[in-house]
């Protein structure tokens, strides 16, 4: 089974590697964690869901969708991860956490 922190940190490190101006799809750390057979790493995305929304309420990485920020505590469907520094949604609405919250 995956640990929290062991999904944390291959969100964190995946975010890192892409690098600025790149996003990350969740099911890609999915595949890294679990490998490819579809039936294990598929249930590791509520966990990684998870995980996302906290480290962008801590800061720590941005969720996106439609290439737009979005507020971590409410979005729906399908999202991508970028770094902080990431320009990606800048601008848009005001329902998005500044990065010091």
């Amino acid at each position: 089974m995956t640990k929290p922190r062991d999904i944390r940190a291959a969100i964190l490190s995946a975010v890192t590697e892409r690098g600025e101006g790149k996003t990350v799809c969740p099911s890609e750390i999915a595949r890294r964690l679990g490998g490819s057979d579809e039936k294990v790493w598929r249930l590791l995305m509520a966990p990684i869901r998870r995980a996302a929304v906290d480290l962008a309420l801590s800061g720590e990485v941005r969720i996106l969708r439609k290439g737009r920020a979005v507020d971590p505590r409410d979005f729906k469907g399908i999202y991508r991860l970028a770094p902080v520094s990431d320009d990606a949604g800048a601008g848009n609405s005001a329902s998005v956490l500044p990065v010091s919250q």
